[in-house]
């Protein structure tokens, strides 16, 4: 059986499986690494939010390999509730999401920013040294974007929000 035979299986078990199948094509398919992304992000766009789900969770668990393909696929994927799973998938998968996703945050792309910024936020403290960057960025409305997305990080990008603007102030750099 080839590995594609596999993963159209275990995805066809995401769809109509009972619990305990599903747990396992979803174990099964975080473990089978890039060859799996474009299966599982097809089956997100055109299934229901259960089947996204346990698609996302597949996707953390293959992680960076996984990055890229969900941006893009967030690009051009219109549906809200696609979007808004593909950016839990991106919080789970964590720092190596960040550089991609401040990418989206710096181009001011209107249909992905909001998904971008909670994933950002969802992320937290290896955001905030990128965040932190773009405050210093020439366009005041980048500027903007971050300082709100530090802000709305809570207490990880709060502290040094204040910090970076009490900084700016008093004039040291």
């Amino acid at each position: 059986m080839t590995d594609e035979t596999r993963i159209d299986e275990l995805v066809a078990d995401l769809r109509r499986g009972p619990l305990a199948v599903r747990r396992a094509a979803t174990a099964e398919l975080g473990t089978m690494g890039e060859t799996a992304v474009g299966p599982l992000i097809a089956a997100m766009l055109d299934g229901d939010n259960d089947i996204r789900w346990y698609a996302a969770r597949a996707l953390v668990k293959i992680g960076v390999q996984a990055v890229e393909p969900l941006i893009a696929a967030m690009r051009t994927g219109k549906d809200r509730d696609f979007r808004r799973y593909a950016a839990a998938a991106l919080t789970g998968i964590g720092e190596p999401a960040v550089g991609p996703l401040i990418a989206v945050i710096e181009s001011a792309d209107p249909d992905l920013q909001p998904f971008a910024a909670m994933a950002i936020c969802g992320i937290g403290e290896p955001a905030v040294e990128p965040l932190l960057r773009l405050l210093r960025s020439p366009d005041l409305e980048t500027q903007e974007r971050a300082a709100l997305l530090l802000w709305k990080m809570g207490e990880a990008g709060a502290g040094p929000l204040t910090r970076a603007l009490e900084t700016d102030q008093s004039g040291k750099k």
